[in-house]
């Protein structure tokens, strides 16, 4: 059974923008947008809280896309989006969105469970 799907992915050039969406399926607490270059580890880029609760949660972001990418969610929809802006060649990746049920943020790959298929983003310089 398929948990989460990508979309939003391509090719843009550097300086430009895309946004990533992600539709999720079970009831979780945190989504998390994950990148990966080839031959290096998956990186956490971006979370924010899904959960129930009412009290506002503030994103967790990764330095190195922190004041460039945004994330933000439709909730009653079970929707996640990326909007990263100013992108960079070093910003081609794969990227995937996971869900986690825990109780804090966590960019750390072995802290989400289920995870999407992936889509490419390609920055051109």
């Amino acid at each position: 059974q398929v948990e989460l799907v990508e979309s939003g992915g391509g090719s843009v050039q550097a300086g430009g923008s895309l946004t990533l969406s992600c539709q999720y399926m079970r009831a979780v607490n945190y989504i998390t947008w994950f990148r990966q270059i080839p031959g290096k580890d998956r990186e956490g880029v971006a979370s924010i809280y899904t959960g129930a609760l009412k009290t506002p949660s503030i994103p967790l972001y990764a330095g190195s896309v922190n004041g460039r990418f945004t994330i933000y969610q439709e909730n009653a929809k079970k929707m996640v989006y990326l909007q990263m802006n100013s992108l960079q060649p070093e910003d081609t990746a794969m990227y995937y969105c996971a869900d986690r049920v825990g109780v804090q943020h966590s960019l750390r790959r072995e802290d989400s469970e289920y995870w999407g298929q992936g889509i490419k983003v390609t920055v051109s310089s």
